[in-house]
Protein backbone atom coordinates (compact mmCIF):
# COMPACT_ATOMS: atom_id res chain seq x y z
CA UNK A 1 0.00 0.00 0.00
CA UNK A 2 3.01 2.45 1.11
CA UNK A 3 4.84 2.01 -2.41
CA UNK A 4 1.62 2.57 -4.24
CA UNK A 5 0.77 5.14 -2.98
CA UNK A 6 4.16 6.99 -3.80
CA UNK A 7 4.12 5.97 -6.74
CA UNK A 8 0.99 7.72 -7.95
CA UNK A 9 2.31 11.67 -7.55
CA UNK A 10 4.75 10.59 -9.94
CA UNK A 11 2.60 9.52 -12.85
CA UNK A 12 0.68 12.39 -12.10
CA UNK A 13 3.26 14.82 -12.58
CA UNK A 14 4.77 12.95 -14.98
CA UNK A 15 1.30 12.91 -17.29
CA UNK A 16 1.13 16.97 -15.95
CA UNK A 17 4.89 17.79 -17.30
CA UNK A 18 4.61 15.48 -20.60
CA UNK A 19 0.44 17.51 -21.25
CA UNK A 20 2.92 20.92 -20.81
CA UNK A 21 5.84 20.06 -23.52
CA UNK A 22 2.98 18.89 -25.73
CA UNK A 23 0.98 22.31 -25.96
CA UNK A 24 4.25 24.23 -25.59
CA UNK A 25 4.22 24.83 -29.20
CA UNK A 26 0.60 25.81 -28.60
CA UNK A 27 1.99 28.61 -26.45
CA UNK A 28 4.45 29.74 -28.31
CA UNK A 29 2.92 30.54 -31.12
CA UNK A 30 0.58 32.51 -29.05
CA UNK A 31 3.06 34.77 -27.48
CA UNK A 32 3.71 37.18 -30.06
CA UNK A 33 -0.02 38.29 -30.42
CA UNK A 34 -0.23 38.06 -26.90
CA UNK A 35 3.03 40.98 -26.50
CA UNK A 36 1.26 42.53 -29.13
CA UNK A 37 -2.25 43.06 -27.44
CA UNK A 38 0.07 43.91 -24.15
CA UNK A 39 2.27 46.61 -25.70
CA UNK A 40 0.41 48.00 -28.15
CA UNK A 41 -3.39 47.91 -26.99
CA UNK A 42 -3.18 47.14 -23.03
CA UNK A 43 -0.46 49.39 -22.13
CA UNK A 44 -1.23 52.64 -23.76
CA UNK A 45 -5.09 52.12 -22.54
CA UNK A 46 -4.36 51.98 -19.22
CA UNK A 47 -1.20 54.65 -19.22
CA UNK A 48 -3.68 56.74 -20.70
CA UNK A 49 -6.21 56.39 -17.85
CA UNK A 50 -3.37 56.82 -15.35
CA UNK A 51 -2.26 60.17 -17.07
CA UNK A 52 -5.67 61.54 -16.96
CA UNK A 53 -5.43 61.81 -12.93
CA UNK A 54 -2.50 63.50 -13.32
CA UNK A 55 -1.75 67.54 -13.84
CA UNK A 56 0.71 67.02 -17.24
CA UNK A 57 1.74 69.13 -19.27
CA UNK A 58 4.59 69.99 -21.51
CA UNK A 59 6.25 71.88 -18.46
CA UNK A 60 6.49 68.79 -16.14
CA UNK A 61 6.20 66.29 -19.21
CA UNK A 62 9.69 64.56 -17.93
CA UNK A 63 9.47 65.62 -14.28
CA UNK A 64 7.07 64.73 -11.45
CA UNK A 65 3.63 64.90 -12.52
CA UNK A 66 1.13 65.65 -9.84
CA UNK A 67 -1.62 63.89 -9.08
CA UNK A 68 -4.59 65.59 -9.67
CA UNK A 69 -7.59 62.82 -9.25
CA UNK A 70 -10.76 63.72 -10.57
CA UNK A 71 -9.75 67.34 -11.45
CA UNK A 72 -8.88 66.68 -15.25
CA UNK A 73 -12.66 65.34 -15.26
CA UNK A 74 -14.49 68.36 -13.47
CA UNK A 75 -12.59 70.82 -15.69
CA UNK A 76 -13.61 69.08 -18.61
CA UNK A 77 -17.07 68.42 -17.96
CA UNK A 78 -17.36 72.39 -17.00
CA UNK A 79 -15.88 73.45 -20.30
CA UNK A 80 -17.60 75.03 -22.92
CA UNK A 81 -15.86 73.59 -25.93
CA UNK A 82 -16.39 69.99 -24.51
CA UNK A 83 -20.00 70.20 -24.41
CA UNK A 84 -19.89 71.37 -28.16
CA UNK A 85 -17.59 68.30 -28.96
CA UNK A 86 -20.06 65.84 -27.51
CA UNK A 87 -23.37 67.44 -28.91
CA UNK A 88 -21.50 67.25 -32.91
CA UNK A 89 -20.06 64.08 -32.19
CA UNK A 90 -23.41 62.90 -31.05
CA UNK A 91 -25.22 64.30 -34.31
CA UNK A 92 -22.58 63.14 -36.35
CA UNK A 93 -22.40 59.69 -35.46
CA UNK A 94 -26.25 59.13 -35.54
CA UNK A 95 -26.65 60.93 -38.96
CA UNK A 96 -24.00 58.86 -40.09
CA UNK A 97 -24.58 55.87 -38.87
CA UNK A 98 -28.52 55.70 -40.15
CA UNK A 99 -27.88 57.08 -43.90
CA UNK A 100 -25.34 54.35 -43.86
CA UNK A 101 -27.00 51.64 -42.66
CA UNK A 102 -30.26 52.05 -44.60
CA UNK A 103 -28.38 53.02 -47.80
CA UNK A 104 -25.43 50.20 -47.22
CA UNK A 105 -28.90 47.38 -46.41
CA UNK A 106 -30.75 48.91 -50.21
CA UNK A 107 -27.40 48.52 -52.13
CA UNK A 108 -27.02 44.94 -50.86
CA UNK A 109 -29.91 44.15 -51.53
CA UNK A 110 -29.77 45.70 -54.62
CA UNK A 111 -26.71 43.64 -55.54
CA UNK A 112 -28.16 40.52 -53.98
CA UNK A 113 -29.70 40.08 -57.13
CA UNK A 114 -28.46 38.57 -60.49
CA UNK A 115 -27.73 41.16 -63.17
CA UNK A 116 -24.90 42.00 -65.76
CA UNK A 117 -21.97 42.98 -64.87
CA UNK A 118 -23.50 42.66 -60.96
CA UNK A 119 -19.07 42.21 -59.56
CA UNK A 120 -17.79 44.87 -61.51
CA UNK A 121 -20.18 47.17 -59.91
CA UNK A 122 -20.09 45.98 -56.68
CA UNK A 123 -16.45 46.39 -57.31
CA UNK A 124 -16.24 50.23 -58.16
CA UNK A 125 -18.79 50.61 -54.80
CA UNK A 126 -15.97 49.21 -52.75
CA UNK A 127 -13.39 52.15 -54.17
CA UNK A 128 -15.08 54.63 -51.37
CA UNK A 129 -13.96 52.53 -49.00
CA UNK A 130 -10.54 51.33 -50.25
CA UNK A 131 -9.44 55.02 -50.72
CA UNK A 132 -7.09 56.61 -48.44
CA UNK A 133 -9.46 59.26 -46.00
CA UNK A 134 -6.35 61.70 -46.96
CA UNK A 135 -7.17 61.37 -50.23
CA UNK A 136 -10.94 61.35 -49.75
CA UNK A 137 -11.04 64.51 -47.33
CA UNK A 138 -8.92 66.74 -49.87
CA UNK A 139 -11.44 65.69 -52.59
CA UNK A 140 -14.36 66.50 -51.29
CA UNK A 141 -12.40 69.74 -50.32
CA UNK A 142 -11.85 70.63 -53.61
CA UNK A 143 -15.74 69.85 -54.29
CA UNK A 144 -16.74 71.65 -51.69
CA UNK A 145 -15.08 74.79 -52.81
CA UNK A 146 -16.94 78.06 -52.75
CA UNK A 147 -14.62 78.85 -56.10
CA UNK A 148 -14.00 76.00 -58.22
CA UNK A 149 -16.25 73.37 -56.47
CA UNK A 150 -18.06 71.23 -58.68
CA UNK A 151 -21.04 70.55 -55.67
CA UNK A 152 -21.72 74.27 -56.17
CA UNK A 153 -21.35 74.37 -59.61
CA UNK A 154 -24.00 72.11 -60.17
CA UNK A 155 -26.19 73.24 -57.42
CA UNK A 156 -26.59 77.00 -59.16
CA UNK A 157 -26.87 75.21 -62.72
CA UNK A 158 -29.96 73.39 -61.66
CA UNK A 159 -30.65 76.27 -59.73
CA UNK A 160 -30.95 75.04 -56.10
CA UNK A 161 -28.73 77.87 -55.26
CA UNK A 162 -28.60 81.42 -56.81
CA UNK A 163 -25.12 81.34 -55.49
CA UNK A 164 -22.49 79.67 -54.55
CA UNK A 165 -22.01 79.03 -51.01
CA UNK A 166 -18.82 78.39 -48.35
CA UNK A 167 -20.14 74.97 -47.36
CA UNK A 168 -16.80 74.39 -45.01
CA UNK A 169 -16.65 77.55 -43.97
CA UNK A 170 -19.88 78.71 -42.02
CA UNK A 171 -21.69 77.38 -38.84
CA UNK A 172 -24.56 75.98 -40.54
CA UNK A 173 -23.25 73.68 -43.43
CA UNK A 174 -19.99 72.72 -42.39
CA UNK A 175 -20.99 69.90 -39.93
CA UNK A 176 -23.73 68.82 -42.86
CA UNK A 177 -20.79 68.47 -45.51
CA UNK A 178 -18.43 66.64 -43.43
CA UNK A 179 -21.54 64.15 -42.15
CA UNK A 180 -22.19 64.01 -46.15
CA UNK A 181 -18.57 62.66 -46.90
CA UNK A 182 -18.52 60.17 -44.15
CA UNK A 183 -21.92 58.66 -45.68
CA UNK A 184 -19.88 58.44 -48.90
CA UNK A 185 -17.27 56.60 -47.52
CA UNK A 186 -18.99 53.87 -44.69
CA UNK A 187 -21.86 53.21 -47.26
CA UNK A 188 -19.51 50.13 -49.10
CA UNK A 189 -18.46 49.06 -45.70
CA UNK A 190 -22.12 48.60 -44.61
CA UNK A 191 -22.68 47.00 -48.15
CA UNK A 192 -20.85 44.88 -48.10
CA UNK A 193 -21.28 43.35 -44.59
CA UNK A 194 -24.83 43.32 -45.17
CA UNK A 195 -24.67 41.38 -48.57
CA UNK A 196 -22.20 38.71 -47.14
CA UNK A 197 -25.14 38.16 -44.39
CA UNK A 198 -27.90 38.29 -47.16
CA UNK A 199 -26.29 35.55 -49.50
CA UNK A 200 -25.48 33.25 -46.44
CA UNK A 201 -29.66 33.37 -45.62
CA UNK A 202 -31.24 29.96 -46.08
CA UNK A 203 -32.79 29.68 -49.30
CA UNK A 204 -35.35 27.06 -48.61
CA UNK A 205 -36.58 29.42 -46.08
CA UNK A 206 -37.90 31.39 -49.02
CA UNK A 207 -39.25 28.38 -50.76
CA UNK A 208 -41.17 27.18 -47.87
CA UNK A 209 -42.62 30.90 -47.42
CA UNK A 210 -43.52 31.54 -51.52
CA UNK A 211 -45.03 27.90 -51.26
CA UNK A 212 -47.43 29.22 -48.49
CA UNK A 213 -48.26 31.99 -50.48
CA UNK A 214 -45.78 34.59 -48.46
CA UNK A 215 -45.73 38.08 -50.87
CA UNK A 216 -41.92 39.45 -51.26
CA UNK A 217 -42.62 42.06 -48.72
CA UNK A 218 -44.12 39.75 -46.23
CA UNK A 219 -40.93 37.46 -46.73
CA UNK A 220 -38.51 40.57 -46.96
CA UNK A 221 -39.91 42.03 -43.01
CA UNK A 222 -41.03 38.43 -41.72
CA UNK A 223 -38.05 36.26 -43.25
CA UNK A 224 -35.38 38.75 -43.97
CA UNK A 225 -35.52 41.32 -41.34
CA UNK A 226 -35.03 38.73 -38.07
CA UNK A 227 -32.85 36.49 -39.76
CA UNK A 228 -30.42 39.45 -40.52
CA UNK A 229 -30.88 40.95 -37.50
CA UNK A 230 -27.50 39.66 -35.61
CA UNK A 231 -25.66 41.37 -38.48
CA UNK A 232 -27.38 44.26 -38.18
CA UNK A 233 -26.18 44.77 -35.08
CA UNK A 234 -22.78 43.66 -35.53
CA UNK A 235 -22.60 46.58 -38.51
CA UNK A 236 -24.48 49.04 -35.87
CA UNK A 237 -21.90 48.85 -33.46
CA UNK A 238 -18.62 48.61 -35.97
CA UNK A 239 -20.15 51.29 -37.59
CA UNK A 240 -20.86 53.67 -34.20
CA UNK A 241 -17.52 52.54 -33.02
CA UNK A 242 -15.62 53.97 -36.39
CA UNK A 243 -17.56 57.06 -36.54
CA UNK A 244 -17.58 58.19 -32.96
CA UNK A 245 -13.78 58.42 -33.01
CA UNK A 246 -13.60 60.37 -36.01
CA UNK A 247 -10.48 62.13 -36.43
CA UNK A 248 -8.50 62.03 -39.95
CA UNK A 249 -11.64 63.91 -42.41
CA UNK A 250 -12.42 66.67 -39.41
CA UNK A 251 -8.31 67.64 -39.43
CA UNK A 252 -8.02 67.78 -43.36
CA UNK A 253 -11.08 69.32 -43.88
CA UNK A 254 -12.22 71.88 -41.63
CA UNK A 255 -9.93 71.58 -38.31
CA UNK A 256 -12.30 71.51 -35.79
CA UNK A 257 -13.77 74.74 -37.80
CA UNK A 258 -15.14 77.58 -38.33
CA UNK A 259 -15.89 78.76 -34.82
CA UNK A 260 -15.89 74.89 -32.86
CA UNK A 261 -19.17 73.86 -35.80
CA UNK A 262 -16.97 70.34 -36.19
CA UNK A 263 -15.52 70.12 -33.31
CA UNK A 264 -15.34 66.53 -32.30
CA UNK A 265 -14.60 64.38 -29.05
CA UNK A 266 -11.35 62.95 -30.61
CA UNK A 267 -10.32 66.03 -32.43
CA UNK A 268 -10.90 67.81 -29.28
CA UNK A 269 -8.48 65.62 -27.10
CA UNK A 270 -6.00 66.05 -30.11
CA UNK A 271 -6.11 69.79 -29.52
CA UNK A 272 -5.90 69.71 -25.88
CA UNK A 273 -2.37 67.48 -26.17
CA UNK A 274 -0.55 68.60 -29.36
CA UNK A 275 -1.44 72.43 -29.17
CA UNK A 276 -2.38 73.42 -25.90
CA UNK A 277 -0.21 70.56 -24.68
CA UNK A 278 -2.14 69.87 -21.61
CA UNK A 279 -1.64 65.85 -21.39
CA UNK A 280 -3.84 65.36 -18.39
CA UNK A 281 -6.47 66.83 -20.11
CA UNK A 282 -6.66 65.45 -23.32
CA UNK A 283 -6.06 62.24 -21.16
CA UNK A 284 -9.33 62.07 -19.93
CA UNK A 285 -10.96 62.87 -22.81
CA UNK A 286 -9.73 59.94 -24.14
CA UNK A 287 -10.88 58.16 -21.19
CA UNK A 288 -14.65 59.59 -21.31
CA UNK A 289 -14.72 58.27 -25.40
CA UNK A 290 -13.21 55.04 -24.05
CA UNK A 291 -15.69 54.63 -21.29
CA UNK A 292 -18.55 55.68 -23.96
CA UNK A 293 -18.01 53.04 -26.52
CA UNK A 294 -17.16 50.37 -23.80
CA UNK A 295 -20.97 51.56 -23.11
CA UNK A 296 -22.19 50.77 -26.83
CA UNK A 297 -19.97 47.56 -26.72
CA UNK A 298 -21.75 45.98 -23.46
CA UNK A 299 -24.85 46.49 -24.75
CA UNK A 300 -24.21 45.06 -28.02
CA UNK A 301 -23.24 42.20 -25.77
CA UNK A 302 -26.25 42.11 -23.25
CA UNK A 303 -28.24 42.07 -26.36
CA UNK A 304 -26.76 39.27 -28.33
CA UNK A 305 -26.93 37.20 -24.84
CA UNK A 306 -30.68 37.92 -24.37
CA UNK A 307 -30.89 36.56 -27.89
CA UNK A 308 -29.31 33.77 -27.63
CA UNK A 309 -30.99 32.85 -24.56
CA UNK A 310 -34.28 32.90 -25.93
Amino acid sequence: MDINVSKKPKAISFSKTALIKKNMPKYLFMIPAFLFVVIFMLYPIFYNIFVSFQDVTIMNLNGEKPFVGFQNYAQIFQDERFHVALKNTTIYTISCIVFQLSIGFLLALFFNQQFPFRNFFRSIMLLAWMTPLVITGTLFKWLYDVDYGVINYLLVQIGVLSEPINWLGQESTALLAIIITNIWIGIPFNMILLLSALQALPHDVYEAARIDGASRLQSFYKITIPLMRPAILVVLVLGIIYTFKVFDIILIMTGGGPINATQVLPFFGYELAFVNFKFGLSGAVATIILVILTCVSLVYLFITRKEDAM
